[in-house]
């Protein structure tokens, strides 16, 4: 099923979208917008019913550390912790 986007299809989809299009590109996008529409209608028109929901397909399993604290490693004398500065600000040095 061959869908036909007009000109004031494309224009209504570009305002939609807060896009302000040149005559030409209204011109360029309207055939290309058609494709994109057609291709869709192909898509909804393939038999999904016998294929189960799959959130990925390589089998993979994430494999995880146990986290491990070290605490004493940043904890100086005074009891306050001390981390490596990750930010840094042009004006120190």
């Amino acid at each position: 099923m061959a869908s036909k986007l007009t000109k004031k299809d494309t224009k209504a989809i570009a305002e939609l979208a807060k896009l302000e299009l040149t005559s030409d590109e209204i011109d360029k996008f309207t055939p290309q917008l058609s494709a994109v529409v057609d291709l869709i209608n192909e898509l909804s028109e393939v038999e999904t019913d016998v294929t189960p929901p799959t959130a990925q397909t390589t089998n993979l399993e994430n494999v995880l550390r146990e986290d491990v604290v070290n605490v004493t490693k940043y904890l100086p004398q005074d009891g306050s912790f001390e981390v490596p500065q990750i930010l840094h600000n042009d004006e120190t040095t």
